[in-house]
């Protein structure tokens, strides 16, 4: 919302008519649109009137509607926007002397704009990002107003709004992994508190069948209350109204259930606390979910947000495991991902390791589903429209019990309140990403530092610059380090066998150099000849799928183990070398030393080992016509990303 002030129903009305109203100079009245917050439907909305400089609040506010209901930002983008509009519309009634005549038609806007951002930073913490987020976007609101015929904007105010925002972007802080001990309290809670829920909700149907209507019994005993409410023959509404107020009248076992934890029960809440409470014995509640969010985090070292975005038809079960449909919504990428029993199968050494590192009860993926499949089974009865979550609840909302998806930062129900539930307490800030992170240190470190395992579900880069700074990494550097730059050394130094003219290349020789008598053979008679060099089985390939024939043949042979160059082969390398150097020109040094680098290196270090008159004497074959380079079409252009 523009402020942060209550909505009345009868202006939530108001405010729901004008979505998708068109906007225009002439409009009065607020720009709303609906967005999508994880599934729900939210109302945001922008009301010029409340501001000095009305026009101008109706122009961004247009511009906003108009590119939320275009790209469909989600709900906090969106947020974002009317955010920064506020902020902008209400230093401008501050700051402007006469705001009513303020627009972006206006050659005194620029300047303001610029003294408003330059303040921007005073009002928020040193490094914070916020302040840029503010003034870029009314920055991009004014551009994308410009770009539209018809929609004037002041030359000086355009020109303003497309270059650099005159705030510092700041800085965000990584966030360190949680330590072992603490993990080891969060998983250990989490399994507690899972066993706890699955013992509650038996005993809570257990009770309900044994009730009946509480019109035909009373409406003071607990089984026909949990009766009507998990048959729908009562409402919670009904027993609020049918109830009477706390008195000596109530039972003990219902004032028990409508006491607060430290035993006390408040009078004029204890009908609603009741309530929520036998809720609670029939379905999990938004608190409960955070167990599960835990244990599959730490199961499957997928994020929060793939964790709790799979639903049924995303699960599949094999007879020792569970494959998982994941998506990741911030890396655009969907994942299927089997998850094995740790240690029954020889294939997933890796996983069997990480396992060893992480403490009882065992983490399998299988189980965890299985469970939270049973628990939220008749909440998904009751809410058949979601179909994308498992993570699904029954919450009270004043006395309408409603069922869906589940909300990770409910008021009073968010991790850190979970914590405190299970009373687990952490060093540092209580966020869910620090337990990805530890679950990412514990397989670099199981797996001896190779940065292949650990970053199995995202690019190694980013495993170097997110997940490789935590303090467990840095303290047991030594194995992991040396092991990290083992792999990219041997990758760096994996290159050709090179064979100079003094040395003999008959059959006997070569199998003497680590080639079986058949590669041995076709190579002395000609047969595995790739271009630039020999190979000694092109069906092994490294940057191939084994059994296929190399694709990148010979461009990259001289970044191959499997490559053998012999001294026939210096009038190919010649017009190799000069290829790449038109390749050299063409781009710029990094992109050529990410692309060619390698084999640059490899190829002048090869003719380094040639004599001149060897290299004369390859020219003159050259200029003959006797040999000749053959390169992929695709050699011959070059792209810089």
């Amino acid at each position: 919302m523009a402020r942060s002030r209550g909505v009345t129903a009868e202006r939530a009305v108001f405010l729901r008519a004008a979505v998708g109203q068109a906007g225009g100079e002439g409009r009065i009245g607020a720009r709303a649109v609906l967005v999508d917050d994880r599934g729900r439907e939210r109302l945001h909305y922008i009301d010029p009137a409340d501001y000095q400089c009305s026009r101008l609040a109706a122009q961004l506010a247009d511009e906003w509607a108009e590119y939320v209901t275009a790209t469909g930002l989600s709900a906090s983008a969106s947020r974002d926007y009317v955010h920064a509009v506020d902020r902008v519309c209400e230093a401008m009634d501050e700051r402007c002397c006469d705001p009513a005549a303020l627009s972006l038609e206006s050659a005194d806007l620029a300047p303001l704009l610029a003294q408003w951002e330059r303040a921007l930073p005073a009002g928020y913490e040193p490094g914070s990002r916020q302040p840029a987020i503010l003034s870029s976007s009314v920055r991009l609101l004014i551009v994308r107003r410009d770009d539209h015929p018809g929609r004037p904007v002041d030359g000086s105010l355009a020109g303003f709004a497309r270059g650099r925002t005159l705030t510092p972007w700041g800085e965000t802080a990584e966030l360190d992994e949680f330590s072992r001990a603490d993990k080891k309290k969060m998983v250990k809670a989490a399994w507690s508190a899972v066993h706890a829920l699955e013992r509650r909700l038996a005993d809570g149907w257990a009770m309900a069948d044994q009730g009946g209507h509480p019109g035909d019994g009373s409406w003071l005993e607990v089984p026909n209350l949990l009766w009507g409410l998990s048959r729908g023959a009562i409402t919670p509404r009904q027993i609020g109204d049918v109830l009477p107020p706390l008195t000596d009248q109530w039972p003990a076992e219902l004032r028990a259930l409508a006491a607060k934890p430290d035993g006390t029960v408040a009078p004029r809440r204890a009908r609603r606390d009741l309530i929520q409470a036998l809720v609670s014995l029939l379905y999990p509640t938004n608190r409960d979910l955070h167990a599960f969010r835990v244990l599959l985090v730490d199961a499957t070292g997928h994020a929060s947000e793939e964790v709790t975005g799979f639903g049924e038809r995303d699960v599949e079960f094999f007879p020792r495991g569970v494959r998982l449909t994941l998506v990741k919504n911030r890396a655009g990428r969907v994942r299927h991902r089997a998850f094995p029993d740790t240690g029954t199968s020889k294939g997933d050494e890796d996983e069997a390791l990480v396992s060893e590192v992480i403490d009882r009860p065992r983490r399998e993926a299988s189980a965890i589903v299985r469970q939270l499949l049973a628990v939220t089974q008749r909440i998904r009865e009751q809410c058949p429209e979601v179909r994308d979550t498992l993570f699904v609840r029954a919450t009270l909302v004043y006395y309408d019990l409603r069922f869906g998806r589940w909300d990770p930062n409910m008021a009073g129900q968010r991790f850190t309140d979970w914590l405190s539930l299970v009373g687990v307490t952490v060093e540092g800030p209580a966020h869910i990403g620090r337990l990805r992170k530890s679950t990412k240190v514990e397989k670099a470190i199981a797996s001896g530092g190779r940065i292949s395992a650990a970053a199995d579900d995202h690019l190694e880069e980013t495993f170097a610059g997110h997940y490789a700074q935590g303090t467990t990494l840095r303290i047991l550097s030594g194995k992991v380090i040396t092991t990290a730059q083992n792999h990219w050394f041997d990758k760096a130094v994996s290159g050709p066998t090179v064979i100079t003219a003094d040395e003999s290349i008959d059959g006997e020789r070569l199998q003497q150099m680590g080639l079986d008598p058949a590669q041995a053979e076709r190579l002395v008679q000609g047969e595995l000849d790739m271009g630039v060099s020999h190979c000694k089985d092109p069906w092994d390939s490294p940057f191939s799928p084994r059994g296929e024939l190399c694709a990148v043949a010979p461009l990259r042979c001289l970044e191959c183990r499997n490559a053998w160059v012999l001294p026939s082969h210096l009038p190919q390398l010649l017009l190799f070398a000069e290829h790449l150097e038109k390749v050299r020109r063409r781009l710029d040094p990094e992109t050529f030393t990410r692309q060619w680098g390698q084999s640059y290196v490899n190829l002048r270090a090869v003719l380094e080992e040639r004599t001149e008159q060897e290299k004369v004497l390859a020219r003159q074959h050259i200029d003959a016509g006797r040999a000749r380079l053959d390169l992929p079409l695709s050699a011959h252009v070059e792209f810089d990303a």
